[in-house]
């Protein structure tokens, strides 16, 4: 078996508060399967990006850290989870099922 991430994408801008009962639901439903299938490792939401930090190394080997995500981009990774699966098939369709529960575009990718 091979671990696999899914993050969800959202938009700079993106509200929780906005989430609805049942997506809600949906992403409870959609973990609860994980489980039973066994694949899920981990899983986690993430703060909105305006609380985010970046550490980046300095010409002169210092360390600075400032406010804001390390990349300037539209949209940010609102939550993930790591699974575990046999091949990025089926990583796939853990990722199909994570982007209609969750509304939102996700990325799957496979860790080294």
């Amino acid at each position: 078996m091979s671990r696999y991430l899914i993050a969800i994408h959202h938009p700079e801008d993106y509200d929780a508060a906005l989430e609805d009962e049942a997506m809600g639901r949906d992403i409870d439903a959609l973990n609860e399967e994980m489980v039973a299938a066994g694949v899920r490792v981990f899983v986690g939401g993430l703060q909105p990006v305006r609380a985010a930090k970046a550490v980046r190394r300095q010409p002169d080997g210092g360390l600075s850290v400032t406010d804001g995500p390390y990349i300037e981009t539209k949209e940010h990774i609102g939550g993930f989870w790591v699974l575990e699966a046999a091949n990025m098939d089926e990583a796939l369709e853990w990722g199909r099922k994570a982007a209609a529960a969750c509304r939102a575009p996700v990325e799957v990718r496979g860790f080294n």
